[in-house]
């Protein structure tokens, strides 16, 4: 018997068949994309275009061997004319949404902690280092590589785990949790703790393959006798607060923006007091407006020296397999942003390895040294304004997963993943 309810289902899926359809894609049925995405291995035509001055977006295929190939999108931006914005939020966003007003072009941003279960989510997603609108929310717990915007122009910078910060009015030095540390004493600094602490968790599951999750009674800070833990929560109100104290520490990973851990109590520091980060390995932070972690270079995948990411990462896209990657660079005063798009249920377009990564930036005049990624999955995407309309390149297989058994999956190739960070650019005129 037909409801009302499936027939609003069937309705969905032959919409989303039809866009798919006009975006060239032969995909039969919905249903059956979460485990077969064949219907996404489409050679692009190579394509050189023209957005704006100083702005060009070029597409081609490249072969990787044995049948294999990546599509690579690469957006090339002049920052004498485009402006570089880092854009971060608590609640999620689609990227197709930032592509208003005099937005030229949007790409997806830094790594975040991606979990299956609704109910148990970090507060502040970002993972590690983020800034926003000209505050720092998350401080990093490892030495990891940084975006830092500055009047729209980007820097890439390593960004090592360590600064001053005022706590209740006063001034402390930190480190981050992950980073070896001096012995405990009146002048130790506080450590930082946060989601990039977390360790991601697989499990089977029948419709989807697999699902993400964190053991809540582990994902906790240390136990210690003489610990103090200060849970830090930001808001656009308020700024970043003193949410929670807890004696020997034991705080949860994702009940605040970070953590700062003390050595023993801190004098005169209650409920709402209020937290700065005011520098960060010598950048002072007053003078960055917005900015989030990178992932590795794409030398450093290449050759395993990720170490910093795979643990809170779970399945780590740095390992010798093929997925799609969003790339960085900074290269002769032009920011580039590349795609190697990929489905991962294919035999033939799945993205491309670290080593074919490094291979591909070296073939494109790019030192693998110097380019970085800003993601690593299903949600590497850039949209772009061609003829007065938001365009879209990257992850067309995307799929909103079920959360209930009955749930149907949903197609969201043109929305993608909902997002936390992203890069937006506008024109500097």
């Amino acid at each position: 018997m037909t409801t009302p309810t499936t027939r609003a289902r069937s309705d969905e899926d032959q919409e989303a068949i039809r866009v798919l359809r006009a975006h060239g894609y032969d995909v039969p049925d919905i249903q059956a994309l979460a485990l077969d995405q064949r219907a996404f291995a489409v050679r692009v035509t190579d394509r050189d275009l023209p957005l704006a001055p100083g702005v060009r977006l070029r597409s081609r295929c490249v072969d990787l061997g044995a049948g294999s190939f990546t599509n690579v999108h690469t957006l090339t931006l002049d920052l004498n004319a485009v402006r570089a914005e880092v854009h971060s939020q608590t609640g999620t966003f689609h990227l197709p949404e930032l592509v208003s007003g005099s937005a030229l072009a949007a790409v997806s941003g830094s790594f975040a902690f991606i979990s299956d279960d609704p109910a148990y989510q970090p507060a502040e997603p970002c993972l590690d280092f983020c800034c926003r609108n000209g505050t720092v929310i998350s401080a990093p717990t490892t030495d990891k590589p940084a975006l830092l915007v500055r009047d729209g122009r980007p820097e890439i910078t390593p960004l090592p785990a360590r600064g001053t910060l005022t706590l209740g009015g006063q001034p402390y030095r930190w480190i981050g949790s992950k980073k070896p540390r001096t012995a405990p004493g009146p002048c130790a600094p506080l450590l930082v703790y946060g989601a990039a602490n977390c360790q991601i968790r697989y499990r089977d599951h029948p419709r989807t393959g697999f699902l993400r999750h964190v053991d809540r009674p582990s994902n906790l800070t240390p136990q210690s006798a003489s610990a103090v833990d200060y849970v830090v929560t930001g808001s656009p109100e308020r700024g970043l607060r003193v949410s929670q104290i807890r004696p020997r520490g034991g705080s949860d990973l994702f009940s605040g923006s970070f953590i700062l851990r003390a050595d023993r109590p801190v004098a005169d520091v209650a409920p709402g007091a209020p937290v700065e980060i005011t520098e960060i390995a010598g950048h002072e932070m007053r003078t960055v407006v917005s900015g989030i972690s990178l992932g590795p270079s794409v030398a450093d995948a290449a050759h395993g020296l990720t170490a910093a990411y795979d643990a809170s990462l779970g399945k780590s896209p740095f390992r010798n397999t093929r997925h799609a990657r969003t790339l960085i660079a900074l290269h002769d005063g032009q920011l580039v942003l590349q795609i190697l798009d990929g489905a991962p249920n294919t035999d033939t377009f799945r993205g491309a390895t670290p080593q074919e990564t490094a291979e591909l930036c070296a073939a494109d005049g790019l030192d693998p040294h110097r380019v970085y990624h800003l993601d690593g999955g299903a949600s590497s995407k850039i949209v772009y304004r061609h003829a007065g309309m938001p365009r879209v390149v990257g992850s067309m297989h995307y799929l909103r997963w079920p959360t209930t058994a009955t749930e149907p999956f949903r197609w969201q190739g043109v929305q993608g993943r909902a997002l936390h960070s992203a890069i937006i650019l506008k024109p500097r005129s």
